[in-house]
């Protein structure tokens, strides 16, 4: 009797696990999401993006090549669209390091860290050092600050005057 008392308890005590659903197992540690893709078109300049797992993926492109980057990211990268010819890309690095980098239509391009630049009433703001690598037609796209003076890339005191701050 005390021995059919304890595998009454013991069957009482399991019942629960007994009515519970199995569960879809895990997926391991090889296997990878399939890649979502995303694309913005930007006068000539093209930007794709696609992620897989962990890592993002992107490429601009334009009548000067590709451009072809790969990182784990925290966020982004989102692209921007500024007056249909310039293609303007944001994002965050894994380790916390924010970018911003515009493209052109002639093949250059202007980046910055993310503190470098601001953005006022929609707008970007960058320093005004970089109002001279814009080609004329394009620089009313941007504001400019004057807040990086630095020895290696000093400011003209002609080009203050187009300094919002």
């Amino acid at each position: 009797m005390r021995r059919a008392g304890l595998l009454l308890l013991a069957a009482l005590l399991a019942g629960p696990a007994y009515g519970q659903t199995k569960s879809s197992p895990t997926p391991s540690a090889k296997t990878t999401t399939a890649p979502t893709p995303s694309t913005l078109a930007c006068g000539v300049l093209k930007a794709e993006t696609s992620k897989a797992g962990a890592t993002s993926n992107w490429t601009i492109s334009g009548p000067a090549g590709k451009t072809t980057e790969t990182g784990t990211l925290r966020t982004g990268p989102r692209f921007e669209c500024l007056d249909g010819a310039i293609l303007v890309v944001e994002f965050t690095s894994s380790a916390g390091h924010s970018f911003f980098d515009a493209y052109f239509a002639d093949g250059t391009n202007i980046g910055y860290g993310r503190q470098q630049i601001d953005r006022r009433g929609g707008r970007f703001v960058l320093p005004i050092q970089a109002r001279a690598r814009i080609a004329a037609p394009l620089r009313t796209a941007f504001d400019y600050h004057c807040r990086l003076d630095i020895p290696i890339d000093p400011i003209p005191p002609a080009a203050r005057a187009d300094c919002l701050f």
